[in-house]
């Protein structure tokens, strides 16, 4: 049976958030979607640990190098907005510190969590 590349997807970004379970980290959202007409991409996952809020990116690729390459500019504005609309719709974190962060997976299963992976300009 062959996995498609949706199903392979899905499995890195089940085994991130394992990951990031077994350092500490809280998932609150799971491909978070802020609506139509933001202009927002979609957020693999939302995590927090301690008083920050992580929003996460996972790729998958055939070596964690070239996932490393695959988030492009446009794609990290995208969910930059997705985490402003989130914020905007859950008060109870205005308070926290945003984080960007992005998980590498490739398979066999090798996993990069790469903290701070980009800053929003604010």
């Amino acid at each position: 049976m062959k996995t498609t590349n949706w199903k392979s997807g899905r499995w890195a970004e089940f085994f991130a958030r394992i990951w990031l379970r077994c350092k500490g980290y809280r998932i609150i959202a799971v491909n978070y979607k802020t609506g139509r007409g933001t202009h927002a991409g979609e957020i693999d996952f939302i995590a927090c640990k301690n008083k920050t809020i992580i929003f996460v990116e996972v790729k998958k690729r055939n070596s964690i190098d070239n996932a490393a390459y695959a988030i492009h500019p446009q794609q990290q504005q995208r969910i930059i907005r997705g985490a402003e609309a989130f914020l905007q719709k859950h008060s109870q974190y205005h308070n926290y510190d945003v984080r960007f962060d992005a998980v590498f997976v490739s398979f066999p299963l090798r996993i990069r969590h790469l903290i701070n992976a980009w800053i929003a300009n604010r």
